[in-house]
């Protein structure tokens, strides 16, 4: 009863936690151009600076959670931080002198925010920044913890009934829910004050219910820093380059060692990578006067199959980096293309800009719901793999989507542009373009169903992949592809905006005179060449990793073409 007590109660606060992250950004964009009067682009690079340092942060709170605190008590500790960012964006709302004065929907002569409004910005940012470096990177494997592990924190003889991967993603898509429609309406018609104030109290109520559940909760102690470790590993194999690396019986195994790194199985000996194999051989000394090992000079087969298992993820990791950079335009440019069309629902009802991305968001819940439910089971009868397709090739199917995505965009918005012209509306970026703007819904739909397979596809497959005592980490490289993607998709803009200021400017205010299809036809470019990259990997032979983490699961999850990338 208490197992299912624990898992209950960490759906609910990852909801609760998520969706007052999601109402606090989903209308970011407007917040920015229309409150604080900043031009478009500037508005697009805060906001991608804003997410690449947010998926930054997690590095740090992984290593902090995996070295000491624990995952517990760094969420603890992130979400008090995200809960203070979110009250300083709020008082830049609600107080007059924390923000410029209002003007007419033409912003051309509004006062911009001062330089001390904006570093109130900057400060709200950076405290949400350092509270998502807490919670991101343990709330994921805090939460596998109560499903797969047992009070005692040993694994359960069964496997949950359920990918908890997709239960979390599925929360995460139901609080975006809430937010692109409750939550912008409040923003957009009663007040910015209000419209932040929900989810700052949103946020505030699932720390409470976090720290609420702290008896029922399945808490791993910290295994030790595991940057150390590798970096032991590293060192301990660069001091014996030249020796000979002998029969794999022979290399240093030390159980007692291992022990707190090791609770559900060591991980055994594999033929890759092996010139980090020589960190394992023993030679003269390499033990202490104790007579426990240097680990600077020796370190154990476990230790250094970590550091292998963490290499053999990195050419996957780092083609989805350049995806991340693609998509980075759908909470700005595409947001600000729905406020040109015509949003009228009814007489008296305009739908919100912002309040599209609930086609992505309802688009992914259904792909969820039909991948777990119905398309696993079919998929299944004919793979014979456990989960239908291998995570690998379920990322592979959201690239693909993406790349889709962006191209129906390109078309969307060309069409969009020549009816402004055809209608003289050209130099009148405040006026309606007479086109549905229900004709960007394909775009953010199949955005859903996209992410649905890239994001819990890459997810499931770093956290599988990892030793246990990695875990955290591991997830940290999830949000530090995000955080890379971001940063990049701010390089990007910036590069455009330089480069076609002579010829036509692709990226400006007045989108009815600019070229934003150009610029997601380079998008789909980009992500061509991304998505070539990871398929390309997948030519050489598969290599089944199951048995290197040791699980004895029975599932085959191939890195394909790591063998031959590291050979």
């Amino acid at each position: 009863m208490a197992e299912d007590s624990r898992g209950e109660e960490m759906d609910a606060v990852e909801k609760k936690g998520e969706e007052g992250e999601a109402k606090g950004r989903s209308n970011l964009i407007s917040y920015l151009t229309f409150q604080l009067h900043l031009p478009l682009v500037e508005a697009s690079n805060i906001i991608t600076n804003f997410n690449g340092t947010a998926n930054l942060t997690p590095l740090v709170g992984g290593l902090i959670a995996d070295s000491f605190a624990g995952r517990f008590w760094t969420i603890m500790a992130g979400s008090v931080m995200y809960q203070l960012g979110m009250v300083f964006l709020t008082l830049s709302a609600v107080v007059p002198s924390l923000s410029p004065p209002p003007c007419s929907k033409n912003t051309t002569g509004c006062q911009r925010a001062s330089s001390s409004q904006i570093a109130v910005l900057y400060l709200s940012l950076l405290c949400t920044s350092i509270g998502t470096g807490g919670t991101r990177p343990c709330i994921m494997a805090f939460g596998a913890d109560q499903l797969e592990l047992d009070a005692h924190g040993r694994p359960r003889g069964a496997k949950p009934k359920w990918s908890f991967f997709n239960i979390y993603f599925f929360g995460i898509e139901l609080a975006k829910l809430t937010a692109a429609t409750a939550v912008v309406y409040v923003q957009e018609n009663v007040g910015w004050g209000w419209g932040l104030g929900i989810p700052t109290l949103t946020m505030l109520a699932a720390v409470i219910a976090f720290v609420s559940g702290y008896s029922l909760y399945v808490r791993l102690p910290p295994g030790g820093s595991p940057l150390v470790r590798l970096a032991q590993v590293t060192a301990a194999a660069f001091k014996k380059q030249k020796a000979v690396v002998p029969d794999p019986s022979l290399l240093y195994q030390d159980k007692d060692l291992d022990a707190g790194i090791s609770t559900t199985g060591r991980l055994l000996h594999t033929d890759q990578l092996k010139f980090l194999d020589k960190a394992a051989i023993v030679t003269g000394g390499d033990m202490l006067l104790s007579g426990e090992p240097n680990l600077w000079r020796l370190s154990t087969v476990h230790r250094v199959e970590e550091l292998k298992s963490i290499m053999r993820m990195l050419p996957i990791w780092a083609a989805t980096i350049l995806l991340v950079t693609s998509g980075s335009h759908n909470s700005s440019f595409a947001i600000q293309q729905a406020r040109t069309m015509d949003r009228d629902i009814t007489p008296r009802f305009k739908i919100p800009p912002a309040s599209m991305l609930i086609f992505t968001n309802v688009t992914m819940l259904l792909t969820l719901t039909f991948y777990d439910r119905v398309l696993v089971r079919v998929l299944r009868r004919h793979t014979g793999h456990p989960t239908g397709i291998t995570h690998l090739q379920r990322t592979g199917v959201g690239m693909t989507l993406a790349m889709l995505a962006n191209a129906v965009a390109a078309v969307v918005e060309r069409r969009r542009r020549s009816v402004a012209a055809a209608s003289g509306l050209l130099d009148a970026p405040g006026a309606t373009v007479p086109v549905s703007v229900f004709w960007l819904v394909p775009q953010y739909a199949i955005h859903g169903a996209a992410d649905a397979f890239m994001d819990v596809g890459r997810m499931e497959f770093l956290y599988d992949q990892a030793p246990e005592s990695l875990r955290s980490t591991a997830a940290v490289l999830y949000w530090l592809t995000n955080s890379m993607g971001s940063y990049l998709g701010t390089l990007l803009v910036t590069i455009v905006h330089n480069k076609t200021r002579r010829s036509g400017q692709w990226l400006q205010d007045n989108l009815n005179r600019g070229k934003l299809d150009n610029y997601y036809w380079l998008v789909v470019a980009l992500q061509y060449y991304t998505f070539k990259t990871l398929g390309t990997v997948g030519d050489d032979k598969e290599v089944e990793l199951d048995h290197v983490n040791g699980n004895g699961n029975g599932d085959d999850y191939a890195m394909k073409g790591a063998k031959a990338s590291f050979r």
